[in-house]
C-alpha cells in the first residue's frame, strides 16, 4: 500500500511544447487590439505537458513541481525589472496559488452588460464621469467602482469566474491603454483566447457540455521575493495555468503591466 501511495503522489515533470499554436496569438486582429490596448509585448502564451495523472486536490502540488521543474526554469518567460523578457531560471521558495473558477461554455455571463445602461442601443460606451480618470465609461466603472450603481449586475460568483476575469484584463489593458468606444472588441477577444485556454466535453447520457480545465492564478517567490509573474504587483500583471487533465497539457497565460509594444511585434524574443 505504500509503494501505491508514493507512486500515486509522484511529482510532475513537464516538457515544453514549443510548436503549439494558439489562435488568438496568430490573429493579426487580436494584435492591433492587445497593440492599442498596450499588452503586445508583454502578454504571452506557453504550453507544457505534464506526466503524471492531475486531479484539482493536487493543484498546490502541480504549481509547486512546475516552478520547481529544470524544464520550466529554462523556458517559463517573464518581463524583467528593465521591461525585456528573460527566463525564470531561479530558485523558487514559495508558491502562492489561486483555485479560479472555470464553468462557463457559453458567453451569457456579459448578457447583464447590455440591459442595464452600461452601453448604447448602437454598442458604444455610456460615458460618465469619474474623479480621477478622464473619459471614464460606464463599463469601467462597472468594473473597478464597488459603490457604483451598475457594480451589483454581475454576481460575486461570476466576477470570479476565468471568461469574466479575461474580459477584465482585455478592458483595462496596460500603461497606455487606449480604451475600446464599443464593446464587441472586448468580448471577443475574452471569448477567443478563452477557447484556445480552456477544454470541454459532453456528457455522452445528457449530453451537456462542461469545462474539464483547471485554472490556477499562480504567482511565485525565491530568496530576494515575489519574482513572478514579477517583483511589482498589480492586478493587470498575471500568470495562469490552465491544466488539461485528459491532454496532459498546461497552458501558461502571462502578462506584465506595463509600456506595450507598438512596433507590431507579438511574440517575446529572448
Amino acid at each position: 500500500m505504500a509503494e501505491e501511495k508514493l507512486s500515486f503522489e509522484q511529482a510532475f515533470t513537464f516538457n515544453l511544447l514549443s510548436t503549439k499554436k494558439f489562435t488568438f496569438q496568430q490573429d493579426p486582429n487580436i494584435s492591433r487590439l492587445l497593440m492599442k490596448w498596450s499588452m503586445l509585448g508583454r502578454i504571452t502564451t506557453q504550453a507544457f505537458n505534464f506526466d503524471q495523472f492531475f486531479q484539482p486536490y493536487r493543484s498546490n502540488d502541480f504549481a509547486w513541481n512546475f516552478f520547481q521543474d529544470p524544464c520550466v526554469k529554462n523556458n517559463l518567460k517573464a518581463v524583467d525589472s528593465s521591461g525585456t523578457w528573460s527566463l525564470l531560471g531561479r530558485d523558487i521558495t514559495h508558491v502562492n496559488v489561486e483555485v479560479v473558477p472555470c464553468t462557463k461554455v457559453s458567453v451569457d455571463i456579459f448578457d447583464p452588460i447590455y440591459s442595464n445602461g452600461i452601453l448604447h442601443p448602437s454598442g458604444h460606451m455610456v460615458k460618465c464621469y469619474h474623479e480621477i480618470y478622464p473619459d471614464f465609461d460606464e463599463l469601467r466603472m462597472l468594473l473597478l467602482e464597488e459603490d457604483s450603481d451598475n457594480y451589483h449586475i454581475i454576481s460575486p460568483s461570476d466576477r470570479q469566474e476565468f471568461l469574466f476575469r479575461l474580459f477584465k484584463h482585455m478592458v483595462l489593458g496596460g500603461e497606455l491603454c487606449q480604451y475600446e468606444d464599443v464593446i464587441d472588441p472586448y468580448t471577443e477577444t475574452a471569448k477567443m483566447t478563452y477557447k484556445d485556454l480552456v477544454s470541454v466535453q459532453k456528457d455522452p447520457g445528457t449530453k451537456e457540455i462542461s469545462v474539464v480545465t483547471t485554472i490556477l492564478k499562480v504567482s511565485a517567490h525565491d530568496h530576494g521575493g515575489l519574482c513572478y509573474p514579477s517583483a511589482n504587483e498589480n492586478e493587470q500583471t498575471f500568470a495562469y495555468l490552465c491544466i488539461d487533465p485528459f491532454k496532459r497539457h498546461v497552458y501558461v497565460l502571462y502578462h506584465s503591466f506595463g509600456i506595450g509594444d507598438f512596433s507590431g511585434n507579438y511574440l517575446p524574443s529572448i
